[in-house]
């Protein structure tokens, strides 16, 4: 029996798939728990246009992704950090310290956990740190440490 998936299910798919099950288990577990609907004429459809939608969504948000990638490799941003004589920074750099930056110089809000520092900033100069927007989309920017 074909059945389309509501949630994931361990061990057997994802939310809006199309497996096969046995009967009994179709019948008697996945649907009773709201875990699957038939496969029907009508509910093939739903699901067709379900995925259109999903398919529109994730292209919107791919173009605002790579819109926001695009302004943030234009130029580097600035991060001030109080410095000893030697140019040394007292501490370090860190991901919250980015996050205000680029809130402040570009306009976007990125969760700071998002923010990987690739080098330990513990000197002015430039950095690179990567930025991970999920679903396999991430861009490595780069940062100048200066003193402030």
């Amino acid at each position: 029996m074909q059945v389309i998936l509501i949630q994931d299910v361990d061990n057997l798919g994802g939310k809006n798939e199309l497996v096969t099950v046995k009967n009994g288990y179709a019948r008697n577990y996945l649907i009773p728990q709201k875990f699957a609907v038939e496969a029907s004429p009508s509910n093939m459809k739903q699901l067709e246009e379900k995925l259109k939608v999903k398919a529109k969504k994730e292209a919107a948000m791919l173009a605002e992704i790579n819109k926001v990638i695009d302004v943030l490799k234009s130029s580097p941003v600035k991060v001030g950090a109080k410095t000893g004589t030697s140019g040394k920074i007292f501490g370090a750099v860190t991901s919250l310290q980015i996050t205000r930056a680029i809130r402040d110089q570009k306009g976007y809000e990125i969760d700071r956990k998002r923010i990987t520092i690739v080098d330990d900033v513990k000197e002015l100069g430039t950095y690179k740190a990567t930025i991970d927007f999920g679903n396999g989309n991430n861009t490595e920017i780069e940062f100048e440490v200066i003193e402030g």
